[in-house]
């Protein structure tokens, strides 16, 4: 009788999870992060020299962040001391710090390195402080968030921040391909289902690991649509309350702005496939509407409103098709931020001219003082006035009229601008004044065109 053929994870340590059986023995095994580890890359010139500097890595979960802390500290020869910060305080914090003081007295480096380094508090953080400083601990922090949004300033300066990439696909095949030579079994997936492997790993090479760790007890060959019923894909990496959240509404938000509904589309599908919540998008879609649109087509926020009104009508998932609707008309319709910048203009302005009155013949005189002070007194009633235009100064006495709304020859907005340059004659003629000259934006001026 034939012996039946090895598990794929049968060999000797079998109690071991995969992903630390593969875990790399030197630097040079770390795929996918060559940019960092390389003869040339910083790090690596780090190691050729023996001379480590605090760092922190950051770069999303499964990308070896772990794995080259200890061989780092290893190739350096410095004592390895890890915690979480996740489990960890301040009084495990100072026994390595007292115990990373002795190692120094007999001329032995320690490396401390902490995991997740962001949940840390900034007195926990402090805590630091002098034992990087006077170099009793070599500190290698890991985090998965922005360090410059969740690491104070002091401790920053005192670190080197080194961004490790997600996986891709040469990398996780590279994984697969050990994985198959460490099991000596070929994992039982036709080639489609092995390129759906990849991509439900999404750059996690431990999480990669994981999935075919599930395949051990399949017999025969899957196909992508076995395999998506063997495994659970993950949703894809998304904090709704950090970094990610930002970088998506922005990345959505330049999409529109820049006149490409592919990928704004790809990016509110990104959004809402990561669990962000659709009226959260459908208020941002209206505040784009104003901001990068405005009367260069004064319907866009009309369409802007309808998506959030049907969402709240009909919820997920059939009111999102309303929010993708929004989304690619205010893609492809005229940009302009005529308004946004005439306000701004006219915000400055009016911070700069103080109190000062309107002119007297603007005014209302409901009581006889206010018509014996000359309030009302001549005001012309524009829609008697041929043309339904009088050319009247309504900007305060003593102040020069100023030029804040400037229309673009975008969409609508260039039949407003042609209204607006045929009344600026028809004042000037009137006034028997040369047209308001046009006056250019210094820098200092200039309103923000970045994500606002």
């Amino acid at each position: 009788m034939s012996q039946e053929p090895p598990s794929l994870f049968e060999p000797d340590d079998v109690g071991r999870p995969l992903a630390d059986r593969l875990r790399p023995e030197s630097l040079e095994d770390v795929i996918g992060q060559d940019h960092l580890l390389g003869d040339d890359a910083p790090i690596g010139r780090m190691v050729a020299e023996s001379r480590l500097v605090s760092m922190v890595l950051w770069g999303p979960p499964g990308c070896g962040k772990t794995t080259i802390a200890r061989l780092l500290a290893e190739r350096t020869n410095l004592v390895f001391e890890s915690v979480s910060a996740t489990f960890s305080g301040v009084a495990e914090l100072r026994k390595v710090f007292q115990s990373a003081a002795k190692q120094r007295e007999i001329g032995q480096g320690t490396m401390l390195f902490v995991d997740e380094i962001h949940r840390f508090n900034r007195a926990q953080q402090d805590s630091f402080l002098p034992y990087v400083e006077d170099g009793t601990i070599v500190l290698v922090g890991a985090t998965t968030e922005n360090p410059s949004f969740e690491l104070n300033s002091a401790l920053l300066s005192r670190c080197q921040v080194f961004v490790l990439k997600r996986l891709d696909e040469e990398a996780l095949t590279t994984l697969i391909a050990r994985a198959e030579e460490a099991t000596a079994r070929e994992l039982p997936l036709d080639a489609q289902a092995r390129h759906g492997l990849v991509a439900m790993a999404d750059g996690d090479g431990r999480y990669l690991l994981n999935l075919i760790e599930q395949l051990q007890t399949v017999s025969g060959t899957l196909d992508t649509s076995g395999l998506v019923e063997l495994v659970q894909q993950r949703a894809p990496i998304y904090d709704k309350a950090q970094e990610g959240h930002y970088n998506l509404i922005s990345a959505l938000h330049k999409s529109m702005r820049g006149s490409d509904p592919d990928a704004s589309l790809y990016w509110l599908a990104r959004m809402l496939e990561g669990g962000e919540d659709p009226l959260y998008i459908a208020r941002r879609l209206v505040r784009f509407a104003n901001e990068d649109i405005a009367i260069a087509d004064p319907q866009a926020v009309q369409q802007a409103l309808a998506a959030w009104d049907v969402f709240e009508r009909l919820g997920s998932p059939e009111g999102e098709l309303a929010i993708a609707q929004a989304v690619v008309y205010l893609a492809t319709a005229p940009k302009s931020i005529a308004v946004y910048r005439g306000f701004n203009a006219a915000k400055k302005l009016a911070k700069k001219t103080g109190s000062l009155m309107p002119p007297a013949n603007i005014l209302n005189a409901p009581t006889k003082l206010m018509k014996n002070l000359g309030y009302g007194e001549d005001y012309e009633y524009d829609p008697d006035r041929p043309g339904g235009f009088s050319g009247a100064n309504y900007f305060p006495e003593g102040m020069n009229p100023q030029k804040v709304y400037r229309p673009t020859i975008n969409g609508y907005e260039h039949i407003i601008g042609q209204r607006v340059a045929e009344w600026d004659r028809m004042r000037a003629e009137i006034r028997g004044q040369e047209e308001r000259a046009d006056t250019e934006w210094p820098d200092d001026e200039r309103p923000d065109n970045g994500e606002r």
